[in-house]
């Protein structure tokens, strides 16, 4: 089952404030939140660990806007449900 990480979790793994992670969002480097509520919203972990690894490894910033294009086309993809 995937784990939504809410900002203080997303602030203390990836070391940035508030600030550079949204100003990352509008910049395309970093996946937009999914609303859990009228009022809270968080990120699936594994893309959050997906970015981070991708930082690690010295991807460019266009590699990345690319790995995050490409999780935001996986979140509205179907699911095989199984039993």
């Amino acid at each position: 089952m995937a784990r939504i990480l809410r900002l203080p979790a997303v602030i203390d793994k990836t070391g940035k404030s508030r600030s550079p992670i949204y100003a990352d969002i509008q910049a395309g480097l970093f996946p937009r939140p999914i609303k859990l509520g009228a009022r809270a919203a968080g990120w699936p972990e594994h893309e959050v660990e997906q970015v981070i690894t991708a930082r690690i490894r010295g991807e460019t910033d266009d590699a990345i806007r690319r790995l995050v294009a490409a999780l935001h086309v996986s979140r509205n993809a179907p699911t095989t449900a199984t039993a």
